[in-house]
């Protein structure tokens, strides 16, 4: 038998599970997330100028703060999920186990901070909603954002939200700090994507992180829930409306640090049915010794692809006209009113003038 990590006592997964020996985060990261994250980590100075941050965030009081006011995991405390956080420690390979705190908070919810030390919280909100196998999972899922180094920007990111909110009564100070936190909170919500894969090669169990999505969105009532509904609402999500509704679902998800659930459950069943999840489980994946050979350019131009992918698939009718514009259809104009305010118009209505016909030539010029 091999030993927990960094726990000193013998301990292995309390049924049987793949191990992942010096598994890197790039396995499971998301493209998106992968290529910010491999280019930051390059950046020349990036830890220079982080570690000057580190006397502005607030680390050290948050963790006074959950030593004083919440409860840590430890064999004496929350045990089982004590035993989680080894385990999923020792199937991500993860050498030193994070301290892990629950925090009464009837909101469900966990997170991974801190500048140096990752440290992961739990609310009693969601341990009280899960089962130990839906558990497992999220317990995995932050223990991702652990090795994968997400818990410095979780900790920028909750910093600026709240500076954000202290200067607000000064216009342009508030705007610059904002850009900044919605590009981070684009790239968190990436980052969340790739963490619900980890937390699937930690349970190894696709219905368990699929029952705890649809938990965190319906709640404790799974007789009264079905995973091939939920995850029709996420095709449904996805397909339905025009271009009014895909703005509206630009706008709604903006302030938001994570995907929607039905969004996130689509993904990870997408994921869980790849090549690359196969190959991850027969044993085939990046190593971190190789993480200082990774290129830059190769991860962006993976990122680029993922994009181009789902433009090409996505059958929002935003990216629709998006593809459009691309293949350089005419009259778009044309058909962006159409779309908004539908193609019935009344005769007479403006100033009448000469008909056009269709722009349907290679020599017609796109609708300005």
């Amino acid at each position: 038998m091999t030993d927990g990590p960094s726990g000193g006592s013998e301990h292995v997964p309390s049924r049987d599970r793949r191990r992942f020996p010096g598994i890197s985060s790039r396995a499971y990261e998301h493209p998106a997330d992968r290529s910010a994250l491999v280019a930051l980590r390059k950046l020349s100075g990036f830890d220079t100028v982080f570690k000057a941050l580190s006397g502005l965030l607030p680390e050290r009081s948050l963790r006074l703060l959950y030593l004083s006011d919440s409860v840590r995991v430890s064999d004496q405390q929350f045990s089982h999920l004590n035993d989680m956080l080894r385990d999923a420690c020792y199937i991500l390979d993860l050498e030193k186990v994070p301290p892990m705190y629950v925090n009464q908070d009837p909101q469900p919810n966990a997170m991974c901070i801190g500048l140096d030390e990752p440290v992961i919280v739990l609310t009693t909100g969601l341990v009280e909603l899960l089962d130990e196998e839906e558990m497992r999972a999220v317990v995995g899922h932050e223990v991702g954002h652990a090795l994968s180094g997400h818990a410095v920007y979780r900790t920028i990111l909750l910093f600026l939200t709240n500076l954000a909110l202290k200067v607000a009564w000064i216009p342009l100070g508030n705007m610059a700090i904002m850009a900044i936190v919605t590009g981070l909170r684009e790239w968190f919500r990436k980052s969340e994507l790739s963490a619900d894969r980890a937390g699937l090669l930690t349970g190894q169990d696709l219905q368990a992180s699929m029952r705890g999505l649809m938990k965190l969105a319906g709640g404790n009532h799974l007789h009264e829930m079905n995973v091939d509904a939920f995850l029709a609402q996420a095709d449904e999500y996805e397909h339905g409306g025009d271009l009014r509704d895909s703005v509206l679902k630009i706008l709604n998800v903006l302030p938001r640090s994570h995907p929607f659930t039905t969004v996130r459950a689509a993904e990870l069943k997408k994921w869980a049915a790849s090549r690359d999840y196969q190959r991850i489980m027969e044993g085939h994946y990046p190593r971190r010794d190789e993480d200082k050979d990774t290129s830059v350019s190769d991860s962006f131009k993976e990122s680029a692809g993922h994009y181009a992918d789902s433009v090409r698939n996505s059958k929002d009718p935003l990216m629709g006209l998006v593809r459009d514009i691309a293949g350089g259809a005419g009259d778009l104009g044309g058909r962006l009113r159409d779309t908004v305010f539908g193609s019935g118009r009344a005769g007479g209505a403006g100033r009448q003038g000469p008909e056009r016909p269709d722009a349907d030539g290679p020599e017609s010029p796109p609708g300005r």
